[in-house]
């Protein structure tokens, strides 16, 4: 599989030419590399690390659900884009199960309807959650953002930035462990999104990783592949660093601003 370059993606730009003279990193280094921007994770962020410390008032959590949401809608909006774009029938045949995930199907609620469950679980009413009246501008901005990604750039490159994935059941894991203790408050069945996401996440990394290494071969072309995996990276980071000066600094949008 070779990249396309055909069309140009609205999200970070192309590595440097200089990276071309630059010898291809092997399998196994690039696979590593790319393992290693867990350090960039949104798991470190200080709202996440006060969420699963049990450091959040209930005000705090319900924003992160409510927002959140926001976030599982256009999950399946974003993987549609890639399929549109890809040519390959054997990678939409697997990739369209990421949207019947979310979106659901006969005899399966998806994991959209689990997310609005975690949320009635917190105490939000499902009619607040779906008319999205507590996203932030900031999240919303993120979110649109990737969604734009995914839909203008080569198909390759949104796969790729897919790769978060890599990190994600750590985080369900943890979830599971530490919030029935820590948040006795939430009702123990809207645990099912995250019950349901760690085998989910891990068909879905495997898939994605093997696109990625097989996808990205020259060095310009790895560089490229963890730029857009860093660019995803910045997304999920921007989400929280909005959340925590609505939730946790107490200043939400436009709370300086004075009363009409």
């Amino acid at each position: 599989m070779s990249i396309d370059k055909s069309s140009v993606g609205s999200g970070p730009s192309h590595a440097s030419s200089a990276s071309s003279s630059t010898p291809a990193q092997s399998r196994k280094d690039f696979e590593a590399r790319l393992r290693g921007m867990e350090r960039f994770y949104h798991i470190h962020h200080p709202f996440h690390i006060a969420m699963n410390e049990g450091g959040l008032d209930e005000d705090a959590v319900r924003g992160w659900v409510a927002n959140r949401y926001y976030y599982q809608i256009q999950i399946p909006r974003k993987d549609a884009a890639i399929m549109s774009n890809c040519p390959d029938r054997d990678t939409r045949r697997l990739w369209v199960r990421r949207i019947l995930d979310h979106d659901g199907g006969e005899g399966d609620e998806g994991g959209i309807e689990a997310w609005l469950r975690l949320g009635e679980s917190v105490g939000l009413s499902r009619e607040e959650i779906i008319d999205l009246r507590h996203v932030v501008p900031g999240v919303r901005f993120a979110v649109d953002a990737y969604v734009r990604f995914a839909q203008t750039a080569p198909w390759q490159e949104a796969a790729a930035s897919s790769l978060t994935e890599l990190f994600a059941p750590t985080i369900h894991k943890k979830r599971l462990e530490n919030w029935p203790t820590l948040y006795p408050w939430i009702d123990s069945d809207g645990y099912d999104y995250f019950r349901r996401r760690l085998g989910e996440a891990r068909r879905d990394v495997e898939h994605g990783l093997d696109l990625t290494l097989d996808g990205f071969v020259t060095r310009e072309q790895q560089d490229r592949a963890v730029e857009v995996l860093q660019f995803k990276l910045d997304i999920l980071w921007t989400m929280l660093d909005a959340m925590w000066m609505a939730y946790v600094e107490k200043r939400p949008p436009f709370s300086g601003c004075p009363a009409s």
